[in-house]
């Protein structure tokens, strides 16, 4: 399921990236009560030779009082799948999220055109 590069970091293959992030979208933000994938906010996924796992993502707003929340579910999901070792969730800020990362999912149960 993993590939290694020259430099010995695991390039995610689309299968392991597809249960990735399949266990994410049982992440649910609090607020918006869609989850995390549809809502755009997950940007990527790696992982090393050892199985740390580095979700890149971010945040409907740079202030959301849940982040710890978010994190800890994040870390809670991915603990089932045999190659996640450990999870670090990386929090960023550009490129900033905006409501045309959302899935069409998200857009009807949001009621956003």
């Amino acid at each position: 399921m993993k590939r290694f590069s020259i430099e010995g970091v695991i390039e995610v293959d689309q299968d392991t990236k597809d249960i990735i992030f399949g266990a994410l979208e049982q992440v649910i933000d609090p607020e918006l009560g869609i989850d995390i994938v549809n809502l755009g906010l997950v940007y990527d996924v790696d992982m090393d030779e050892e199985g740390l796992t580095i979700v890149t993502m971010t945040l409907t707003s740079m202030g959301c009082p849940l982040a710890g929340t978010i994190v800890d579910q994040v870390k809670l999901v991915l603990e089932d799948i045999p190659e996640v070792k450990e999870t670090d969730v990386k929090i960023v800020w550009s490129p900033p999220w905006t409501k045309d990362k959302m899935s069409r999912y998200a857009k009807i149960a949001l009621g956003i055109k």
